[in-house]
């Protein structure tokens, strides 16, 4: 999620129309123990990211309960010269779904609040919910909304592209396609992808590795989106030298955090933007292409937060926080939506 290189639900028991989980039944979830392969997941957000992830804990053998959004009966996932398609159980409205043990979220940052309703419905004290976003806030964000359940962030490496409702494509990159934490929760969760053929990382200094990310997004998604142009605008000498004032402030931040980032990284993120192929592009470009709300609070909002907890200085990240949310205005002054 967020740099991407251009190319181009198992049945889950539901309740019948209008009848509500009771507390009796969202207690009968059991906590504290490996994930059932024959267990459904609850899969919130069914875009690129999200369908990544069911296709993977459907090859684990897991049924898929796709929550919300345009009804679709499969999923498929093109990985390469191979495509599967997987079943799915489609539910479009939160009071005909029963507590998950795991619950998928990949919806845009922006867009957690839209889903507290089915999060609300899906999760209880006792579920894992795994958190596919972008930014450092993942558990923050989705707090509100999941009680007492074990959060686990991740990270997403893997560009993959939406070519149509419940259909993807997959572009591996060299290494791996996620990192989550080393906490059982998380552990569990790595050992469903990784028997769904994604390469998941479990490390125990998720602080450096999430940081390291958004190093790599604050150097890309802002500028290409106000530049409307792809990563081959790092190239630029004025722009280097922008991205380089501006990347050493968020690993001054980063460093604050806790996260092990030297002097040395804005500098080696900057060479490796300036490397990828013409045309690269970014989620937040692409966002703004389409007309859509950009993703700038999870970003650049995350890095001034985390600057004011530590009372650091940012002026070229505070510039760019207040240029982005102009973009998703109408002349008017009124917020697209």
């Amino acid at each position: 999620m967020g740099l991407m290189i251009p190319t181009g639900e198992p049945v889950c028991a539901t309740h019948p129309a209008g009848m509500q989980t009771s507390p009796e039944e969202r207690s009968r979830i059991p906590a504290d123990r490996d994930l059932d392969p024959a267990e459904p997941v609850a899969i919130i957000g069914a875009g690129a990211i999200g369908i990544f992830l069911a296709a993977a804990l459907a090859r684990a053998g897991h049924p898929l309960a796709v929550c919300g959004g345009r009804p679709f009966d499969h999923i498929e996932i093109t990985d390469g010269e191979t495509t599967e398609s997987f079943p799915v159980h489609h539910i479009t409205r939160p009071e005909d779904v029963r507590p998950h043990h795991l619950v998928i979220v990949a919806v845009k940052a922006q867009n957690t609040p839209d889903v507290a309703a089915w999060l609300h419905a899906t999760v209880t004290d006792k579920s894992i919910v795994l958190v596919a976003q972008n930014g450092i806030e993942h558990r923050e964000r989705v707090a509100p909304y999941v009680g007492g359940a074990a959060v686990v962030p991740a990270i997403v490496y893997v560009p993959v592209d939406r070519t149509a409702p419940g259909r993807a494509v997959v572009h591996r990159p060299a290494d791996r396609d996620l990192t989550v934490p080393d906490d059982p929760a998380a552990v569990a969760v790595a050992k469903e992808l990784s028997a769904g053929e994604i390469r998941v990382e479990n490390t125990r200094d998720f602080t450096t590795a999430a940081w390291r990310k958004v190093l790599i997004n604050m150097g890309s998604n802002p500028i290409t989106t106000l530049t409307g142009r792809g990563t081959e605008v790092t190239r630029d000498p004025g722009i280097a030298r922008y991205l380089l004032g501006l990347l050493t402030e968020v690993a001054a931040v980063a460093r604050a955090d806790g996260a092990h980032i030297d002097g040395q990284a804005p500098a080696e993120t900057i060479a490796w933007l300036q490397h990828l192929p013409d045309g690269s592009s970014t989620s937040m470009l692409q966002d703004r292409l389409a007309g859509r709300p950009l993703e700038h609070d999870a970003l650049t909002g995350a890095v001034l937060r985390a600057a004011h907890r530590h009372q650091l200085e940012a002026p070229h990240v505070e510039s760019l926080h207040a240029f982005l949310p102009a973009i998703n205005q109408s002349p008017d002054g009124k917020a697209r939506v």
